[in-house]
């Protein structure tokens, strides 16, 4: 057993600990397929990452791949089978008893698996007889909207599209998406407030602009190749100001791996000008400090507002009011840090605002986001070079999944263009997102679920709830490359279908096919695999998506076939429905073979608002009262802590990493656990826990249901206040479903109200 250890990183993110990393990834794993598919990796004409949304270079670069994206490649080109021989010596009970990075070491799926409960092990069958079963099933439904159609966001736009295909052709909207969990917030605020939910800023913006505003994210972990572009901004003189609860290494200081004298110094680059460690779900209040310094130190750009803007006088006497000590309380911030942050960006002429999910998955997300698109507003940063917004996506091509329809809530224009190219009628009501898919899992009117990708109830809230309410179902049907969690609950009839990787050769009958994916800055571009693939009865995503249509839709005059195999004609499809739906799509065979592919363009980032008034909208937000923090603690008292989950290192969403000598999370330090709860001494002292203390952390579930962890070990740090981090997916379930972000239904992972105790002595809440 790995011993576990915390212990300080002082050094750079980056570095020789790149460069270690992507060695032990590489190394006694995958063998020469991925040791050949790295050069490819992000390269015109090559491999799209599928670790993250980050754009590629705008610019020749020999190398264009984070370490996370070697993890991500060695591990899809891996040696190691999980077989039909190694199912059937498995039971599924079995299976459960596994850690996450456990399943993942498994290795590929060979081979179509259904369920067999007599002997509680998934058995090998044919595809044919999968693809028939799973019709069957769902024909007998007989209400569509007791299935819902789940997507990760690492799937293709030619898959992606099929599957809201299949979904819409069989009667449905229920299409939840990796979308709903994490960014959900950002398009709908950006939507309203300009018109466009998507970033305005291209990656080549970062090479114009003087001010990079970082908020609630950790590119060191997450997008690494984020790090280089931050660091060559830096060094031509671009200020870069943070503001997160957490201190992340990645934001501190990062030596490049591809400079020998970076490298050799080993100091790197000093990214952050200014850190501001705002209270978890204080980004808002400091958010309104920073744009009332603005505009009392009366450095509006009253131009772009009188030309560009609507709402501003509101926004203003809203802001204006507010009392600096209320904002100085709910933000964790003192006034001056908030006047110098406004400071640095009364000195910028081009500010670019980027973030992630510290921002959009608490309660009050699109009022957070809503208000920062108000501080671009304010100084026009939004529609001209080095300026913009940039919400960072995580799955690689989560956005162009939504770009090509999936979505519980199609816009009719795009349903018009299903309408006029496939002749049928799409329903028109909205779907179920995938709070709302748990709803129905947890109360019965789901009774089929199926995913195209992901570790659904892992990634989702309430997870053991909703793993059980899984294998509950009818029907489940898994398109996957590596077995997860979710995969060890399956419905009365459950399939789990292999699908081919990214880096894998995909040959059709009409020969070797490429895909598309859409990136965080809209660019669009081809993306081809050239390596053996894991298994002789893999299939592609989209001909397992279009089998499963054909045979669930006899009647269906759709030329399934054709879009499984064909990606061409796919493509042909996508532009005739986004016509009149999308902007960009003409030419789209053509465009993607280009080196870089093209760019979708961005109405905002042109400064077209297509917003209900026509004009960039002020969305004026006062500092909420009635949080979910408050009202726990007015249950629980003031040993409710805030929790927010976080990622390490050594992970990708729900996918976990084994690293050989037990590295965890390399920044933080971390070895040998991910049972972890980083919390300030001074909070731990007042509760009178120490350091090392091994706790079951419970939640203050707004919904009075049981939910808690056990076994988790605190780890005492220098943070004020009572703001706590743990590990995702590990404290997944200490989530209510009913906490989200209004108006999004995004899971408010990053504000979770919980109590901590010792075994057998539970905190009661407060009568009266």
């Amino acid at each position: 057993m790995t011993q576990q250890r915390i212990e300080p990183y002082n050094k750079p993110a980056g570095g020789f600990g790149s460069l270690h990393g992507t060695a032990k990834a590489l190394i006694g794993n995958p063998g020469a397929q991925a040791l050949a598919t790295l050069p490819r990796l992000n390269q015109p004409r090559g491999v799209d990452c599928p670790g993250c949304a980050y754009p590629d270079s705008p610019d020749s670069k020999s190398v264009d791949f984070c370490e996370q994206g070697a993890w991500a490649i060695a591990h899809e080109s891996g040696k190691a089978r999980a077989t039909p021989a190694f199912f059937a010596a498995n039971t599924v009970t079995a299976l459960r008893a596994l850690e996450h990075v456990e399943l993942e070491a498994a290795g590929r799926l060979t081979a179509p698996l259904l369920y067999d409960a007599a002997s509680d092990t998934y058995r090998e069958i044919g595809w044919d007889a999968a693809f028939a079963l799973a019709g069957a099933e769902l024909r007998a439904l007989g209400d569509p909207d007791r299935a819902a159609f789940y997507t990760s966001g690492r799937s293709s736009n030619e898959a992606a599209f099929a599957y809201q295909l299949f979904a819409r052709a069989f009667g449905t909207n229920n299409l939840p998406d990796s979308s709903n969990l994490c960014h959900e917030s950002s398009g709908q605020a950006l939507t309203d407030s300009i018109g466009v939910g998507k970033s305005t800023v291209t990656r080549a913006d970062f090479a114009h602009t003087q001010l990079i505003m970082s908020f609630g994210h950790n590119p060191g972990s997450n997008h690494p190749r984020m790090l280089a572009d931050l660091r060559e901004a830096k060094k031509r003189g671009c200020r870069i100001i943070v503001f997160n609860p957490l201190r992340e290494r990645g934001l501190e200081a990062f030596a490049d791996p591809q400079s020998p004298g970076e490298l050799l110094g080993g100091t790197g680059t000093q990214l952050a000008d200014a850190y501001y460690r705002v209270r978890i779900g204080g980004d808002l209040a400091a958010i309104t400090g920073i744009a009332k310094a603005v505009m009392e130190g009366g450095a509006v750009d009253a131009d772009f507002i009188d030309t560009h803007t609507d709402g501003f006088a509101a926004f203003r006497d809203l802001v204006t009011g507010q009392a600096w000590p209320d904002i100085e309380d709910a933000s964790g911030l003192t006034r001056a840090q908030m006047e110098e942050a406004a400071g640095f960006y009364i000195a910028s002429p081009a500010t670019i605002a980027a973030w992630c999910m510290g921002l959009t998955q608490n309660e009050f997300a699109i009022e957070t986001i809503q208000t920062l698109v108000n501080l671009m507003l304010l100084r026009g940063n939004v529609g001209k070079p080095g300026a913009g917004l940039m919400p960072v996506r995580g799955h690689s091509n989560v956005q162009g999944d939504r770009t090509v329809g999936i979505t519980s809530r199609p816009k009719p224009a795009w349903l018009a263009g299903l309408q006029r190219v496939f002749g049928f009628t799409p329903p028109a009501a909205p779907g179920r997102d995938a709070v709302g898919t748990i709803d129905g899992l947890l109360d019965g009117s789901v009774l089929a679920f199926l995913a195209l990708g992901g570790n659904f109830a892992v990634a989702a809230p309430d997870t053991p709830r909703v793993l059980d309410a899984l294998s509950q179902t009818r029907l489940t049907v898994h398109i996957a490359t590596k077995l997860n969690r979710t995969h060890l609950y399956p419905g009365r009839t459950g399939l789990l279908l292999p699908c081919l990787g990214r880096t894998e050769l995909d040959v059709q009958p009409s020969g070797p096919q490429c895909v598309s994916v859409e990136d965080t800055a809209s660019m669009v571009h081809a993306s081809m695999g050239t390596n053996r693939p894991a298994g002789e009865l893999l299939r592609s995503e989209p001909y397992i998506v279009s089998q499963l249509a054909r045979h669930t839709l006899a009647a269906s005059p759709i030329d399934w076939d054709t879009i499984g195999t064909d990606y061409d004609a796919t493509r042909t499809l996508i532009e005739r429905v986004a016509d009149g739906a999308v902007d960009g799509f003409a030419g789209y065979n053509e465009r993607i073979r280009h080196d870089k592919g093209f760019h979708l363009p961005n109405s905002a980032g042109r400064r077209e608002w297509h917003t209900a008034v026509h004009k960039a909208r002020f969305v004026a937000h006062a500092l909420p009262r009635d949080t979910a923090m408050a009202r726990a603690r007015a249950q629980y008292g003031d040993r409710v802590l805030c929790l927010a989950t976080i990622r390490a290192h050594r992970q990708y969403n729900t996918t976990v990493y084994r690293d050989p000598k037990g590295e965890v999370d390399r920044y933080r330090g971390v070895h040998g656990t991910r049972h972890l709860l980083f919390v300030g001494s001074g909070t731990l002292a007042r509760l009178g826990f120490a350091d090392g203390d091994v706790v079951r952390v419970r939640a203050a579930s707004p919904d009075g249901i049981e939910r808690h962890v056990d076994g988790i070990r605190l780890v005492a740090t220098g943070q004020a206040g009572d703001d706590v981090f743990g590990y995702f997916p590990e404290l997944t379930p200490l989530l209510s479903p009913a906490l989200v972000a209004r108006g999004a239904n995004t899971p408010a992972f990053k504000q979770i109200p919980v109590l901590l105790e010792r075994a057998g002595v539970a905190v009661q809440a407060s009568q009266g």
